[in-house]
């Protein structure tokens, strides 16, 4: 392939790829305008108690016990409240605050109609 060809290859493969994300929040996944992020539907919740709530969970005990061993490196490098964040709060935060099925985590109030 020639140079011309590959890098209109690799722009073509990087605009629609850059575009993916826009499209993504414009539409929900089944093209039903009820299963939006406010109320997910059923078998997201499922899955999500089944498989990803046991993960998280799991994930925020390992991140603790990872926070503890490298506690005194990160207080030598002055960063404790980081790896505090990133090793337990993030993924605690993503196990018990977020909703059922829902991908964003914390709490919202539902906007009256």
């Amino acid at each position: 392939m020639n140079l011309f060809r590959s890098t209109a290859v690799v722009l073509a493969l990087t605009t629609g790829f850059l575009a993916l994300p826009a499209m993504a929040e414009q539409t929900n996944q089944s093209g039903d305008p009820t299963y939006t992020l406010e109320a997910p539907p059923a078998w997201a919740m499922l899955g999500d108690l089944i498989i990803a709530r046991p993960l998280l969970i799991a994930t925020t005990i390992i991140g603790a016990g990872a926070f503890v061993i490298s506690l005194p490196f990160t207080a030598a490098g002055g960063n404790i409240g980081e790896a505090g964040k990133a090793l337990v709060v993030d993924p605690g935060k993503e196990a018990f605050v977020r909703c059922l099925g829902c991908t964003e985590s914390g709490y919202k109030q539902k906007q009256p109609e």
